[in-house]
């Protein structure tokens, strides 16, 4: 097996350990039952939120590969048995007389998560979607209206309601409003900073939201709701050029060791930060000096740092709060075990086919490995200079 391929191979068991004790758990009704909840002492509620979480997290980061046509083999028979668990876990999570229901209308916490649900709608409608039964179906949609009733914070968190509201557009909800959807889409637009970053509301944060929500969203709310109004197409050039700039930026920011830097919150996260640079991956809009082998190569190296990181996983193989290995103290009050599953937005490329050249490439140095190598490189130049 040539190194392209031992990437990908490496890359699916990484996925297959993240996914199935919580698929396999939540196919049969007792995810609430099996799944550990590890939080802050202070964080005294958020059972309420871990399952949401952990499913809309998982799946958003997944659904790409779910939705993979033209596997064959071993490979196709793990989608294939991934996919059906999923879709049983779905339905066991919106059924409100399941032991597994999940929480959409207390608190806060849900519009994020409901919105998660939403992309992994939005990546994967074949697999995720459309073979769900109308009554599951009716029941994810009210479970998504059931977010509607509380004001998201001004952050990106309007994104959530925007991915929402742009998925129930897809599937033809009569009640799906494009208020929601263009709020979220012109605040950010106001938001814009430059050198493809935004802030994340009013002020600018050093941390990985710009990746975690901010860009991966904005893209597939556009592309979800594409030819609806003349003035949100007209958007889309700039949120993509601004996204290939930042995923430039995010291919430089991981280091020769396949480190990066432990900035921001939500590091808990792990290598869900960079869902931006994979999304990119996924869409073939890389910058033209970041060849899809570099990309694939880096990510497999901070891939490898964090999940091979002893206590990564408890005895159970449910992930553990940290960023490189069991490091609880990183987790703010808002995380816990549910929350972690986010790092599976780092595995987006899975679902490009092993024919892709980001599989199929061999692998290359990336930018770090040049600089600190002594290898003659181009300079970088912000966006629009």
């Amino acid at each position: 097996m040539n190194g392209s391929n031992s990437d990908r191979a490496y890359w699916l068991t990484v996925l297959e350990r993240i996914a199935r004790p919580l698929l396999e758990a939540g196919a049969v009704g007792e995810l609430r039952a099996r799944m550990p909840i590890e939080h802050r002492p202070e964080s005294t509620d958020r059972h309420r939120f871990a399952h949401l979480e952990a499913v809309g997290r998982l799946l958003c980061g997944i659904a790409p590969w779910l939705e993979l046509e033209g596997l064959c083999g071993p490979e196709e028979a793990r989608r294939a048995e991934l996919a059906e668990l999923s879709r049983r876990t779905i339905a066991f999570g919106v059924d409100p007389d399941s032991p597994d229901f999940f929480n959409f209308s207390y608190d806060y916490q849900p519009i994020v998560d409901a919105a998660f649900l939403a992309q992994s709608f939005l990546r994967a409608p074949n697999t995720l979607w459309q073979p769900l039964s109308d009554k599951t179906k009716a029941q994810v949609l009210d479970g998504l209206r059931a977010t509607r009733t509380r004001k998201p914070g001004f952050s990106n968190w309007l994104l959530f309601g925007g991915e929402i509201e742009a998925f129930l557009y897809t599937v033809g909800a009569p009640d799906w409003d494009p208020m929601r959807v263009d709020y979220a889409l012109r605040q950010h637009a106001q938001w814009y900073v430059g050198d493809g970053h935004y802030s994340d509301g009013v002020e600018f944060h050093w941390d990985y939201y710009n990746s975690f929500v901010i860009q991966p969203m904005l893209i597939d709310v556009l592309t979800a709701v594409r030819g609806v109004y003349a003035q949100w197409d007209v958007m889309m050039p700039a949120v993509q050029e601004r996204a290939t700039r930042y995923a430039a930026v995010q291919e430089r920011l991981i280091s020769p060791e396949g480190t990066y830097p432990a900035i921001g919150r939500s590091l808990a996260y792990r290598f869900g930060a960079f869902q931006s640079l994979a999304q990119s991956a996924l869409l073939h809009s890389l910058p033209e000096e970041v060849t899809p082998g570099q990309v694939r190569a880096a990510l497999t190296a901070v891939i490898r740092r964090q999940m091979e990181a002893p206590g990564t996983f408890d005895a159970d193989g449910w992930l553990t709060v940290g960023f490189c290995g069991h490091q609880p103290g990183i987790g703010e009050t808002y995380i816990c075990t549910g929350s972690l599953y986010l790092c599976a937005a780092g595995l987006l490329p899975l679902g490009l086919p092993p024919s892709d050249p980001f599989w199929a490439d061999p692998p290359a140095m990336w930018t770090s490995q040049k600089a600190w190598g002594g290898v003659d490189m181009p300079t970088d130049h912000a966006l629009g200079h």
